[in-house]
């Protein structure tokens, strides 16, 4: 177990907002800004180079935008992943697929309350990757079917699952959060998280958002509204 301070690089091309989640992370004890990026090619380098523990990613930014910034540091063709926080003020479900997509952790708006922010840095850097529940359901129904379009053979990676994880993975899927998955199961959040680690172990997934798209991808959850 460290103790030392989740590292933040910051990239957002308003320099007021770059100053205002530098101050609000600056007042955590456990998260320090390591550096900030005005621009997405900027924050490609500066994020490969620092090696940050999050980053925290605006969409539309200039020189390269933030989805194809989060392509190239958390992308599927990526060796060594970097976890990337998307903040927008557009809340547009397809700024959010195109994020996930692209292999965004996480998609918070910019009107997030700050006490939100840190809790979702503090939960992407955990490895815990989550979308808030409202809005992995709206995702579901709009773009269910487009995640299922290029869907692999489901066979090969389900057969490793348990029933058990199985039903973890549907719940995950729904939307649902691990203390909802656990009073859903009637077992512990310590047992939820036991279970969705494992999951993302034989499905060599990297967080939960990949395990969301995954079961869309393959059908195993039915898009609903």
């Amino acid at each position: 177990m460290t103790d030392d301070p989740i590292s933040v690089l910051v990239c957002d091309d308003q320099g007021l907002i770059r100053a205002g989640y530098v101050t609000i992370f600056a007042a955590q004890p456990d998260l320090a800004v390591v550096g900030e990026a005005g621009d997405g090619r900027a924050a490609v380098e500066l994020a490969r180079r620092l090696r940050p523990d999050v980053v925290v990613m605006d969409v539309r930014m200039p020189v390269r935008n933030g989805i194809e910034a989060t392509r190239l540091l958390a992308g599927p063709d990526v060796a060594d992943p970097v976890k990337v926080l998307v903040v927008t003020t557009f809340n547009l479900d397809e700024y959010v697929y195109e994020a996930l997509r692209a292999g965004a952790s996480g998609f918070l708006l910019k009107d997030t309350p700050p006490a939100e922010l840190v809790a979702g840095v503090r939960t992407i850097a955990a490895g815990e990757a989550l979308l808030a529940p409202a809005v992995t359901r709206r995702l579901i129904g709009r773009f269910g079917s487009r995640l299922r379009a290029a869907a692999p053979d489901p066979d090969g990676p389900l057969a490793a699952l348990t029933d058990r994880e199985r039903e973890v993975l549907n719940l995950v899927a729904a939307g649902l959060s691990n203390a909802e998955i656990a009073t859903a199961m009637v077992i512990s959040h310590e047992t939820v998280k036991t279970y969705v680690s494992r999951i993302l172990t034989k499905l060599d997934l990297r967080d939960r958002v990949q395990a969301v798209v995954f079961a869309h991808r393959i059908g195993l959850v039915t898009a609903c509204d």
